[in-house]
């Protein structure tokens, strides 16, 4: 089946006797004893079987496993390791994991931040006990972009498991299993659900190996699963993802370019914009740019929230991949440990007509 066609319906398990044409909602939290049945649905459920045998064959992996949150979702894979493993981790990363490893995690594990921009990096940063290498590419919020090949082909070299967020890019710009990564991780309140009222994550692997089996138990007992309307809701979702992708991309090239030659705009980071060091590299391993970018104001961040300010159609608002364009001045959101330049601002672009965004974002630039 093609991207499209698995959207549709490989998220339809109907074990309904009437046989409908979409999966409805089973809530029932137990299930009666039988041979090759379902028990609890904390370990699972017919919405959640439906779900991550979606997810598993997006991403062209042998199984998922699906959580209530994606902070749930990559710390699986932090507890899954043993104590006293190493970490290589990307320096500019989702600022929600990066504190797990930095503060819930100290004195469980170690970590390495490395600019994955450059694999030699990852080489050097790996020590005889590193354990995982994490990357994150296009990464958050400056849309670095990292060669997935070359960490995963020198990660492999050291034996050394790499997971990847593909948060930004969606299973329909590019598929990091098929390029040599090991699990594939997402926050599936974004792109997948694409309407900004769904919460939940998921991780996709490439074989189910012992340390997916560890993932899977810490899922199962940790019990950070997804409801089953939350599950269905995805399902439903999922079935527009290629072509809710396809928007977003189209009209994030359209916004990065007006951007990258706007006088009131000192840089625009956007992986489809030639200019941009990692758009080589994209190229290669991307089928699309995605629909999210970030830019610096000239100004600071007084300056930086006026324009925000002035926006109609770009709401203020953390998160992205809705159908509705969101805007945020990252460093505010992040906090007062945010790595990010205060005046940089980063853009979910939305669905609404092009011709009304950019109508908007040059009245919010005008002095």
């Amino acid at each position: 089946m093609k991207l499209e066609t698995i959207a549709i319906h490989a998220g339809n398990y109907v074990n309904d006797s009437n046989k409908p044409a979409v999966q409805p909602i089973t809530t029932s939290t137990t299930f009666l004893h039988q041979e090759d049945s379902m028990v609890y649905s904390r370990a699972n459920n017919p919405n959640r079987f439906a779900l991550e045998n979606l997810l598993a064959k997006l991403e062209f992996g042998e199984d998922a496993a699906s959580f209530s949150s994606g902070n749930a979702a990559g710390m699986a894979v932090f507890q899954a390791l043993e104590p006293g493993s190493h970490i290589v981790a990307p320096d500019d990363m989702y600022h929600g994991l990066r504190a797990q490893l930095v503060q819930m995690f100290q004195g469980i594990h170690t970590v390495s931040f490395v600019d994955m921009t450059n694999p030699e990096n990852v080489a050097e940063a790996i020590l005889p006990e590193t354990k995982l290498v994490w990357v994150e590419t296009p990464s958050n919020p400056l849309l670095k972009i990292s060669d997935i090949r070359k960490i995963c082909s020198i990660a492999a070299g050291k034996k050394v498991r790499v997971a990847c967020d593909n948060t930004f890019a969606s299973p329909v710009f590019q598929n990091p299993l098929l390029i040599g990564a090991d699990i594939v991780m997402h926050s599936s309140t974004k792109y997948l659900g694409g309407h900004s009222d769904i919460l939940g994550g998921a991780l996709v692997a490439k074989h189910k190996d012992d340390f997916w089996e560890k993932v899977k138990f810490v899922q199962k007992t940790g019990g950070a699963v997804p409801s089953p309307f939350d599950a269905y809701l995805l399902c439903r979702s999922i079935k527009t993802l290629p072509y809710r992708m396809k928007g977003h991309a189209e009209h994030a090239g359209i916004l990065a370019e007006y951007l990258n030659n706007h006088s009131q705009v000192e840089a625009v980071y956007y992986p489809g914009i030639k200019s941009h060091p990692g758009h080589e590299i994209a190229v290669t391993q991307m089928s699309g740019f995605g629909g999210m970018l970030s830019f610096l104001v000239k100004g600071d961040a007084l300056r930086a929230d006026e324009v925000i300010g002035k926006l109609k159609y770009f709401t203020n608002a953390t998160s992205l991949g809705g159908v509705e364009s969101l805007i945020e001045r990252r460093a505010a959101s992040e906090g007062p440990d945010s790595l990010t330049p205060e005046n940089l601002i980063r853009v979910s672009v939305g669905l609404e007509h092009m011709d009304d965004l950019l109508m908007d974002m040059d009245q919010a630039l005008s002095k």
